[in-house]
């Protein structure tokens, strides 16, 4: 292959192969200094672009690299075949995580690693690594994601594709339970959008808003739907569907966490209508799961409603890169749908099912879950069992840091104690709900002042 190369660069016109660099670093928005970086002087690469000199093969091959293509094309001018079929592979493994096919996606990743792995094509080998984090993302293994991600930021915090990856990354620390990383990466891309003035487009809303939730699960809730309304009116101000989408539905989760039930109904459905028409089957399926969430919350609870969209998020979920905390999530809201009409035995069965796949990887998703089966339990009469179901919640949550959401379930396990009998357990619940909070009796900040 390099003699079939370096007879094509012994025959090409030097002032046809300059123009063909030029064209492609033009394409990239690169500057002469940026395209020669180490590689050769300002001024050699002016005189290749100018058809002056003639690069040898080992520069050629470096600047190919640099513009993301290949000797082979820029010395004939027609697309490189390998390039044509890597690029096809990736479009395929991107439709089939959208799809839920995670098998075929990692197939697809798998048979054109080593192609990649020579070093050519940077831009395509940065949309492969971003596609793999998120085939890891949506298998559970959000270690791996996180690991991915991280590296492709450090390796060009400017690259075209660094909004989306900082949407992944911010998610992914909030899925893994790290809440400052989560705001700190998002803010972080944010900040740098604003000074670029580039802060109107879809990816720039939806990354705001995933900072902003970042901050509510954390228990900054003012100022969470402070950036949610303020991502909501640019949303507006642009128009475009993705982004208001993406603002109403994180605005609705937040309204129904403050208690209004009913105005985050409203902003869910405008979301949902948006997104019925232009999103992913893994957002729509998630925010119909959000959607019967708060069906149940309302007053009274809407719960034919809320069993409808669970379903039809299940569907959209299972055909969709849906991570398994989005599917367990889904299962939950539709087990307490269940419960509440009478169906104890179908709730349990679904939590148990939610507790045996994510135990290990999602631990206060766990622990709603056991709640969830010593309520059923309880509803069957057993509460013998119950009571197991909650102490083992208990275990399961003092392993866990404290923060917003771990409050929420020492509460809830603190209200389902005390419903058993269980008094002194419920109040060593209360005072764990009351930590998590970081609110601490006076007779404790009294004797913390007392040894400081």
């Amino acid at each position: 292959m390099s003699e079939d190369l370096a007879s094509l660069l012994s025959a090409v016109d030097p002032a046809v192969l300059g123009r063909r660099i030029k064209l492609a670093r033009v394409a990239l928005e690169l500057t002469q200094g940026q395209l020669a970086g180490d590689l050769a002087s300002v001024a050699y690469v002016s005189r290749i672009e100018s058809g002056k000199r003639r690069p040898d093969l080992a520069l050629l091959e470096s600047l190919a690299k640099r513009l993301g293509t290949s000797e082979l094309s820029l010395l004939t001018g027609a697309p490189d075949p390998t390039e044509d079929r890597i690029r096809v592979a990736l479009d395929h493994a991107d439709l089939a995580l959208r799809g839920g096919a995670l098998a075929d996606a990692r197939r697809l990743l798998d048979e054109v690693r080593t192609q990649l792995e020579d070093g050519g094509f940077p831009d395509l080998q940065r949309r492969w690594r971003y596609l793999h984090a998120l085939a890891a993302e949506a298998t559970g293994d959000l270690d791996e994601a996180i690991v991915s991600l991280e590296d492709l930021i450090s390796d060009d915090p400017d690259a075209p594709e660094t909004t989306r990856v900082a949407i992944a990354l911010s998610r992914c620390y909030r899925e893994s339970g790290d809440f400052s990383r989560a705001i700190e990466t998002g803010q972080r891309c944010l900040d740098s959008l604003q000074a670029q003035h580039l802060d109107g487009s879809d990816d720039a809303v939806q990354l705001a808003v995933t900072v902003a939730a970042a901050h509510f699960t954390r228990g900054d809730v003012a100022h969470a739907v402070r950036l949610c309304r303020r991502a909501i009116a640019r949303a507006e101000e642009m128009g475009t569907p993705v982004a208001m989408a993406s603002a109403y539905w994180n605005a609705s989760i937040m309204e129904s966490e403050r208690g209004d039930s009913r105005t985050a109904v409203v902003l869910a459905e405008r979301a949902l209508q948006l997104l019925d028409a232009a999103e992913s089957n893994r957002n729509l399926g998630r925010l119909r799961s959000e959607m019967g969430c708060f069906q149940l919350r309302l007053d009274p609870p809407d719960i034919d409603g809320a069993l409808a969209n669970f379903e039809a998020a299940g569907h959209q979920l299972d055909w969709s890169s849906a991570s398994p905390i989005d599917r367990g999530r889904n299962t939950l809201g539709l087990a307490k749908a269940k419960l509440m009409t009478g169906s104890p035995d179908e709730a349990y069965d679904d939590a148990s099912a939610v507790l045996a796949e994510l135990r290990d990887t999602a631990p206060l998703l766990a622990v709603s879950a056991l709640i969830l089966m010593g309520q059923a339990s309880f509803e069957r009469g057993n509460s013998a069992q119950a009571a197991d179901h909650y102490r083992d919640a208990v275990g399961v949550l003092s392993g866990i840091g404290s923060d917003r959401r771990a409050a929420e379930c020492w509460f809830e396990l603190g209200v389902m104690l005390d419903d058993l009998g269980l008094e002194s357990e419920a109040r060593d619940a209360y005072r764990s709900a009351a930590a998590s909070t970081g609110i601490i009796p006076a007779y404790g900040l009294a004797q913390r002042l007392r040894q400081s």
